[in-house]
């Protein structure tokens, strides 16, 4: 028995680390684009390389699970089809004795994955970010993330809920982008006074250090104070109206503060907990939509990792029924299954502004789900 799982162990962890090392590989061509973007920006090679390297981390996040999934898939895939798995079986072993080992190992990639979500992964994001700040400054657009209140700029909160470039035209200038569902609050003496809500709005640099937000289609929510001191609001509209953000202060500190994806699993518990602390200056829908943003991150990261187990027990079953040799189509089935995964994912995300539904629940529907469907193909194969 020994001797079996260590053949099953070796081959395993070969396909695993080939697969890893490609997929590691195809992700991180992105960043060596985005890397060539800021070497031209005129930033330097050592800040650049140190940039690259931060985004290993997280690329990692993702790579784990998919490499775990392709390679139960093609190792059993290749026993089944050269009979291997029928001789062990014949032998009298159980399906269960013959997976022991890969599970064992799928329980410890998944504490390997939490270790890289809750904080390897988001201080390696938070290093990359404070590293390429000057250069982040220097493209307005990435100052203003997209599902976040935004907290950066003196005398105002800032919520933009996504982000564009506008259609290539002749008269498109190239640092000029399209912004919608804004929500901007004006504060004054820590005081929010005026609630701004626009569906859309064009975002430029006008002059150094300052962005530009011209809003369109604009409903204003002024807060006053009367003589006896009771709050009375008066609404108010206007087909546009600009809003013009200062950062010079943020070359002067030398940082921003922490999106989403740079906080521990510790700090975003914290921002669940104490959110209006966090927050004082909102209410009511936007409130509870800024925690749901931390509460779904976190649910992500944790679901993300506890994927490794849920992969592995559904990629044997299908790697034996495929009974394919090819590398080809074990990464096609691996790539269709991750990508219902992360279909979920992106509901969740899209689904922050509706707490009411629940979406820190819905990250978890494909762990559960893939679960109960290995175990059962398991059963039904063993």
């Amino acid at each position: 028995m020994r001797v079996l799982n260590r053949y099953i162990l070796a081959d395993y962890g070969v396909i695993f680390l080939m697969t890893l090392l490609v997929f590691t590989f195809v992700m991180c061509v992105g960043a060596v684009m985005q890397a060539i973007n800021y070497f031209a920006m005129g930033a330097s090679p050592w800040i650049i390389l140190r940039a690259f390297g931060y985004n290993i981390p997280y690329i990692m996040t993702f790579s784990i699970p998919m490499s775990a999934m392709t390679a139960v898939l093609l190792l059993f895939g290749r026993l089944s089809l050269d009979g291997e798995i029928t001789a062990m079986r014949a032998s009298g072993l159980s399906l269960w004795q013959i997976i022991a080992p890969l599970v064992f190992v799928s329980i410890l990639l998944s504490i390997l994955c939490v270790y890289l979500n809750v904080n390897v992964a988001p201080n390696a994001h938070w290093a990359r970010r404070q590293a390429l700040l000057n250069i982040t400054i220097d493209d307005p657009i990435s100052l203003l993330e997209e599902g976040r209140f935004i907290r950066d700029f003196p005398g105002y909160i800032v919520y933009v809920g996504s982000k564009e470039r506008p259609p290539a035209t002749v008269d498109a200038s190239p640092d000029k982008h399209l912004v919608k569902d804004l929500i901007v609050y004006e504060l004054e003496k820590n005081q929010r006074v005026r609630t701004i809500r626009a569906a859309q709005g064009e975002l430029t640099m006008p002059e150094p250090q300052v962005l530009k937000i011209e809003l369109f289609d604009v409903q204003f929510e002024l807060r006053e104070q009367n003589q006896r001191g009771d709050e009375t609001r008066t609404l108010g509209y206007a087909e546009d109206y600009p809003v013009y953000l200062d950062f010079s202060h943020l070359m002067r500190r030398g940082s921003i503060s922490k999106s989403k994806s740079s906080m521990t699993i510790g700090e975003l518990v914290y921002a669940v907990r104490n959110i209006r602390a966090m927050y004082a200056h909102l209410e009511g829908a936007e409130l509870r939509q800024a925690r749901m943003g931390y509460l779904v991150e976190a649910n992500e990261r944790l679901a993300l990792s506890l994927s490794c187990f849920a992969f592995t027990l559904v990629g044997i079953p299908l790697g034996m029924k495929s009974r394919r040799r090819e590398s080809s189509v074990g990464v096609l089935i691996s790539l269709g299954v991750v990508f219902v995964f992360y279909f979920f994912i992106i509901i969740a995300d899209a689904l922050v502004r509706h707490p009411h539904l629940h979406p820190e629940l819905i990250v978890w529907v494909p762990v559960v789900l893939g679960q109960g469907v290995g175990f059962y193909l398991l059963k039904k194969n063993n």
